[in-house]
């Protein structure tokens, strides 16, 4: 392809999407396909030789896109969204464009200088004191392995780092067991193992009991294990329960034990000042993360990892081998701030989104987000055969359907299954589940960039539906 051959595909794809867009509510939210259907449309074996982008392009839109979750559909509900906006695609389309390696500041200094810049914006906006330097990372997931391994070695005086661990390390992270499962997978990549991660029991709102996190401490401590991390969790992943912050922090302090905060969705409400008081106690935080490519609509990957001590975050990954010195100083090498050594220039997108849309218009987003939540839970809550099992913190609702009659805990979760079931299969909408305490509920998740009133109506209609069908023939 030359370069007047992609100025010309480059305008076919741009208007392939700005029509994909307008016309999203015509595809199925959720592909009802068996596996195997896209990959035995395709050829086994590479093509010698080259072959004409039409027909490419011709396959993506008739193969590929018919097997896609359509995320960016306004009927899409479940999981936490992925949204992107027309600002961070632009942005996307530039990067890459630029296609640059932005590891270091002389490999791009704009890209570090506006990353710097971008997260500083990012943490006034949210209400993290000054204190705290922010770095994107690719997920969540990676903050909170980072975080544990700087807490690893910070507690280890480096010692891990440069020789492992030896024989009397006996290291505990603690969380609730509502918190997200990338903790686990983080202490057993850490070297710390999963057994020593300490699930914390919960209350009745699904948070984080203080008293159950300072007893486990106190028995462990007795029994010569170390404690290195406690993960508060500002909105866990299954129903949005939020830790109590200050009384964690005033737990760790005493007992001198890293504290790192996992806001992944529900940090971006931090925006909106009505939501600051989930951030008392964060003066006892030591990092922090929130994912602005889940409602944020800046396109994945992009998660806001905030850190209290940033010379133990680069001690901890620093690496300047010959071939990557360089004679700048006072500047911020982001390759040592976290496990990759390559970079994205992810800044540019969340730039472009807030420049975009402005502080203002990102808040009214998430209020119109709310609202529309806040609308449904009434709906809900004034059908006698419906069920909310959990706080309506944000912009999640778990419910289920619980008509007269069935009382039996087995056959209740079997019949939200198999509502959930026929739901998704319809291609209408999709959405997804939890299981609190043993109660398989389904989860109603309001976040999407350009969902409207509308989409969250028609669902609800839909559920309804379903639901009083799937009794009136049993």
């Amino acid at each position: 392809m030359n370069s007047d051959e992609f100025k010309k595909w480059g305008h076919e794809i741009v208007d392939w999407i700005s029509d994909y867009f307008k016309n999203i509510e015509e595809y199925d939210v959720k592909p009802n396909i068996q596996p195997g259907t896209i990959k035995n449309q395709l050829p086994l074996n590479p093509p010698e030789d080259s072959e004409k982008f039409e027909n490419i392009f011709e396959d993506f839109q008739k193969i590929i896109v018919p097997g896609m979750t359509h995320w960016q559909s306004p009927n899409f509900f479940a999981y936490f969204p992925a949204n992107t906006s027309y600002p961070s695609l632009a942005a996307e389309f530039l990067t890459s464009a630029l296609a640059a390696q932005c590891m270091m500041w002389q490999t791009s200094p704009s890209a570090a200088e506006l990353e710097e810049l971008t997260m500083d914006w990012l943490r006034q906006m949210i209400g993290l004191p000054e204190e705290f330097t922010g770095v994107i990372q690719d997920t969540a997931s990676t903050a909170t392995l980072v975080s544990i391994l700087t807490a690893r070695e910070k507690l280890s005086s480096f010692n891990i780092n440069a020789n492992g661990f030896s024989s009397n390390e006996q290291l505990r992270v603690y969380c609730s067991t509502e918190a997200h499962s990338s903790i686990e997978k983080a202490v057993k990549i850490a070297g710390i193992g999963k057994e020593n991660l300490v699930k914390i029991p919960v209350d009745e709102n699904f948070a984080m009991l203080p008293e159950e996190l300072k007893k486990a401490i106190e028995i462990d401590i007795i029994n010569g294990y170390k404690p290195l991390c406690v993960v508060d969790a500002l909105g866990t992943t299954g129903c949005t329960a939020i830790d109590p912050l200050k009384e964690i922090g005033e737990i760790c302090k005493e007992n001198n034990i890293w504290l790192h905060v996992d806001a992944a969705f529900a940090g971006s409400s931090l925006i909106l000042p009505e939501y600051r008081w989930m951030l008392d106690g964060i003066e006892y935080a030591d990092t922090f993360v929130f994912n602005p490519h889940k409602w944020l609509f800046t396109n994945f990957d992009c998660s806001a990892y905030f850190v209290l001590d940033k010379e133990s975050l680069i001690k901890t990954f620093e690496m300047v081998p010959e071939y990557l010195k360089s004679a700048e100083s006072q500047v911020n090498n982001y390759k040592d701030w976290g496990i990759q050594l390559g970079r994205r220039f992810r800044a540019l997108k969340l730039w472009f989104v807030i420049r975009s849309f402005g502080v203002t218009g990102l808040q009214e987003k998430l209020r119109y987000h709310l609202e529309l939540t806040w609308e449904l839970k009434q709906k809900i809550e004034s059908e006698a055969d419906f069920e909310i099992l959990a706080p309506v913190h944000f912009n999640v609702i778990c419910f289920m359907f619980k008509p007269s009659g069935f009382n039996d805990g087995e056959e209740l979760n079997k019949l939200n299954e198999t509502l959930l079931t026929k739901l998704n299969d319809s291609g209408k909408l999709f959405l997804t589940h939890t299981k609190l305490n043993g109660i398989f509920v389904i989860r109603f998740v309001i976040a999407t960039t350009n969902v409207e009133a509308r989409n969250v109506g028609q669902a609800w209609e839909l559920i309804k539906k379903e639901a009083y069908n799937l009794i009136s023939k049993s």
